[in-house]
């Protein structure tokens, strides 16, 4: 974590004093990645971080497809962090310049992944925007490599953000709809067996929960019944107890 730490901020060219203590630097480490433009970075800083993200991902308490039990045919729901699920793909809610948060130790999902994939995703994701030349458009979706995750793959989609204490439109809903089908039409067309989703446009971007998830069970559902698809498993992954209990409620009591 020192060489990372002296590295990036060598690269900075800044005086910041490295902290004595282990979560502090690690604080910091995550801080100087999250601020990271997707400049040229040696092969050696590569393989030292890929290193230790991927110690920090092994030794967490990873989330395999037979560990999931609330299940409803292919749907899933499942409560945790999803830079722990060891499926095809984890969908991330992104922001319409698709190259992460760049708000240091921000606790939003983009910044969650950006984290602990490593500065590769957003060097990826910058490829991609610079060979479309334009903002990511509200309800379509991109994929990448998942690095230092133990998925497979990651799929960015923008989601609608809402006004904060207002009601979404009709074509809001229908935006967050075109999310999740963009999603499912790159997992299908990858021949990827499991895809897991974020809970997309809530949060930050104010979609109201209730809906939100209504809207992510309706499209899923028709979606593989009306289409020839690989996918065997699609997850819905919540991480608070509140999304928990409407999804439980939305998929196997109603």
């Amino acid at each position: 974590m020192d060489f990372l730490l002296n590295y990036l901020i060598d690269e900075r060219n800044e005086d910041i004093e490295i902290p004595k203590d282990f979560q502090s630097k690690r604080g910091l480490l995550r801080s100087l990645m999250n601020v990271r433009p997707p400049v040229k970075i040696s092969e050696e800083f590569l393989n030292v971080q890929d290193e230790f993200l991927t110690a920090e991902t092994l030794a967490k308490s990873l989330t395999s497809i037979d560990e999931i039990h609330d299940v409803r045919g292919r749907l899933m729901l499942w409560q945790g962090d999803i830079a722990t699920l060891k499926v095809d793909a984890i969908v991330n809610a992104a922001n319409s310049k698709l190259l992460g948060c760049f708000i240091p130790q921000h606790n939003c999902i983009d910044n969650v992944i950006h984290s602990a994939a490593g500065v590769q995703l957003r060097d990826e994701c910058n490829t991609i925007m610079k060979i479309q030349a334009k903002d990511e458009e509200v309800g379509k979706a991109k994929i990448t490599g998942a690095y230092n995750l133990p998925s497979r793959y990651v799929i960015h989609t923008v989601g609608p953000t809402i006004a904060y204490g207002s009601q979404p439109s009709e074509s809001e809903c229908e935006n967050l709809a075109s999310c999740y089908r963009s999603c499912l039409d790159i997992a299908s067309y990858n021949k990827l067996e499991s895809l897991a989703f974020c809970c997309i446009s809530t949060g930050v971007f104010n979609f109201p929960q209730e809906l939100a998830a209504e809207i992510a069970i309706k499209t899923v559902d028709e979606y593989l019944k009306a289409n020839e698809t690989t996918l065997k498993h699609v997850i819905f992954n919540v991480f608070t107890d509140a999304d928990y209990m409407i999804y439980k409620r939305l998929l196997f009591e109603d």
